[in-house]
């Protein structure tokens, strides 16, 4: 046997899953990989709104499609490796990318009432509730107990992702008031209770971003794709307050606040034009000027999402605030998420042909 024939034999024993195989690509799954749903999703959304109709049915299909097969693929990756999965969630580096199944879970559920199917709707609001309630206390126990680092260099976009995980149950809820019935009011408190929760955290986190960025080093892959998210969570965080601001508050007192809930509206989707210039310069200077090469990323799939829902902020709030112009800035966004909504899927088609490629030269197919 050769030196290299006997390397790759130590190898092997060392790590069971050396092959490129299904095992390998499974437990190292990335854990937010349902942002692929929330960018599909949301494009689907946001092209029936500007009358697209056959790109939005495209994109729905597409959507419902990849939320059955991650679900499918995560369900057995905890049955297969859940030591693996534990660890994830207990990383205060990785825990908040699990909020992306609520996201897209809501985000299926906007696409089945459009689509005229309310009660599959609510499941997917009551699915989405349960595990951002589970994640939100679990996350939060892992930063009060298990960050054992205790500074502010784990701080990265991906934690916004619970914000909108959070914003996507008030757009959601706010769909679904009508099933409530006699509970409406109970429901729509509760809902605006949501969007006050979504805020405050968007504001926390934001502010703890923010410093790390503009005050402390940071290595070339802190510049990350899920920087995107924090333009994503001040988009969704105004276009939940216009579709508030547009829906029957129920109770007297939630009335009240409408101004409040306008102002809101206009202060997020500010925030979330602010950022886009930055993060394309980011984005430019870590890719042209630095020289880092652009390959696929399932993080990636964060730039996208934002896109899309900044799309659908935008038309939200031109309809809240009663001003045409604006609705136009959306026809430019929504070829722009669909441009590169593309070329991810490009990316995923080319990685997985030769990925596939691989494992039959390998004979690696392992279950």
């Amino acid at each position: 046997m050769t030196d290299g024939s006997m390397q790759k034999v130590i190898d092997t024993i060392e790590d069971p899953y050396a092959n490129i195989d299904i095992m390998r690509f499974l437990r190292d799954m990335y854990p937010g990989y349902f942002t692929l749903t929330m960018a599909t999703g949301i494009i689907s959304v946001g092209t029936s709104l500007l009358e697209m109709r056959s790109i939005s049915m495209m994109m729905y299909v597409l959507a419902l499609l990849s939320w059955a097969g991650l679900f499918g693929a995560y369900t057995w990756r905890l049955l297969r490796f859940p030591r693996v999965v534990f660890d994830d969630l207990m990383n205060p580096r990785k825990t908040f990318s699990f909020f992306a199944f609520v996201a897209a879970t809501n985000v299926v559920g906007l696409l089945f009432f459009n689509h005229g199917h309310e009660y599959l709707a609510a499941l997917c609001w009551a699915v989405a509730f349960l595990a951002w309630a589970a994640l939100l206390y679990c996350t939060f126990s892992v930063l009060t107990f298990l960050h054992g680092e205790r500074n502010i260099n784990i701080v990265d976009g991906g934690w916004l992702i619970a914000i909108v995980g959070t914003q996507s149950l008030v757009l959601l809820g706010l769909k679904l008031v009508d099933l409530t019935g006699a509970y409406a009011a109970f429901a729509m408190l509760g809902i605006y209770m949501l969007w006050w929760l979504g805020l405050f955290l968007y504001g926390v986190f934001v502010t703890l971003f923010c410093y790390r960025l503009f005050f402390l080093e940071m290595s070339l892959d802190d510049y990350s794709p899920l920087m995107w998210v924090i333009m994503g969570a001040a988009a969704i965080s105004a276009n939940a307050s216009s579709t508030l601001d547009m829906s029957d508050p129920v109770i007297f007192v939630l009335s009240e606040i409408h101004p409040v809930v306008d102002g809101v509206a206009l202060l997020t989707w500010t925030l979330a034009t602010w950022w886009i210039p930055l993060l394309v310069v980011i984005g430019i200077w870590k890719h042209l000027v630095r020289r880092v090469p652009l390959r696929y990323d399932p993080r990636q799939w964060s730039i996208v999402f934002p896109l899309g829902m900044y799309t659908v902020a935008t038309i939200q709030l031109s309809l809240a605030a009663e001003f045409e112009p604006m609705h136009e800035i959306s026809h430019v966004v929504v070829w722009i998420a669909i441009l590169v909504w593309c070329f991810l899927i490009a990316g995923l088609a080319t990685r997985f042909i030769n990925w596939i490629a691989l494992v039959r030269a390998q004979g690696a197919w392992r279950f």
